[in-house]
């Protein structure tokens, strides 16, 4: 009797601890997912990501002249968070922060920080590195360009102009834009001569960028102005795919013009294929992740291919 007691007690003292041993472990996953949601939203919200793809981006066209140097590149990340986030702080100001203005005014202390440490590495590489500053000369268009996306370039009456709401070229704008600032810049920069095969990969970047682009308006469309003049609005949604997949196909075939090896050759077609996937898949009905952090992971996806391959 004594020892089906003892049995008993002991029994339910192990599932007291198994109980308590799983409480702790689901507590502890839970405060987990919501630290790793609230570090995921910081890195997309706060411009680290679109930095990180920027650098890519670089590093791509550094690489496929044969250029392994990183100090462009860098300066590029820290301008984009600098640019980015100056965009959102003027937005803020106006009163045109809609979506994501909560979590920005919690965390602005942090976002200045992020951009005043962006800005000092930016004045570090330019005074005490290598840096060929003459590439700013380059540079400066398409900053204009980056900056006036939002900042009103002129009014019509009471209208406020910039290259976002300008109706029809917000899109080729963002692809013009990126493309000289991650493929011209560092080139200049490098002191790598332009020829054929730059302005061909320029081209080939523009194309990929206003793919990138496109689900950007797709998820929007229901709720950008009808003023904006978007892809989507034009052409519908489904037009708007359907012309993405026209451009990837004209980059591979831009490809096939340009000197790459076979590796090179076949991971840009592997890209033009998950960009095509990223595309089609896009709807208006996503998750905002789906758009500023998968779409975006393209560049960086591309660039952990050619380390793996090429």
């Amino acid at each position: 009797m004594k020892i089906e007691v003892f049995k008993y007690y002991f029994s339910s003292y192990y599932i007291f601890l198994l109980t308590i041993y799983i409480v702790h472990l689901s507590i502890t996953y839970i405060c987990f997912m919501q630290f790793l949601k609230k570090t995921l939203k910081f890195y997309v919200f706060s411009n680290l990501h679109v930095a990180l793809a920027g650098f890519c981006f670089a590093k791509i066209t550094l690489l496929k002249f044969n250029n392994l140097e990183n100090v462009s590149a860098v300066f590029i990340a820290f301008s984009i968070v600098v640019s980015y986030n100056f965009i959102r702080f003027y937005e803020l100001k106006t009163n045109q922060l809609n979506l994501i203005k909560e979590w920005f005014v919690t965390h602005l202390k942090w976002l200045w920080l992020l951009t005043a440490f962006s800005g000092v590495g930016m004045l570090y590489i330019l005074f005490f590195t290598d840096f060929n500053s003459s590439g700013l000369i380059l540079l400066f268009p398409f900053l204009i360009m980056t900056i006036f996306y939002v900042i009103p370039l002129f009014k019509i009456k009471s209208v406020e102009v910039s290259f976002r709401n300008f109706p029809g070229i917000k899109i080729f704008s963002i692809g013009i834009a990126w493309s000289g600032v991650s493929v011209l810049f560092p080139l200049y920069e490098a002191g790598i001569e332009f020829t054929l095969n730059v302005y061909l990969e320029f081209i080939q970047r523009i194309l990929i960028l206003i793919v990138i682009v496109i689900p950007f308006d797709i998820r929007d469309v229901m709720s950008d102005s009808y003023s904006l003049k978007t892809l989507p609005q034009i052409i519908g949604v489904y037009g708007s795919k359907w012309l993405g997949s026209v451009l990837l196909i004209i980059f591979v075939l831009l490809a096939i013009c340009t000197k790459n090896t076979i590796n090179e050759f076949l991971v840009r077609i592997f890209i033009a294929v998950v960009a095509a996937l990223l595309l089609w898949f896009s709807s208006s009905e996503r998750p905002r992740f789906y758009t500023s952090l998968l779409v975006e992971s393209v560049p960086i996806f591309w660039l952990v291919l050619i380390l793996l391959f090429s």
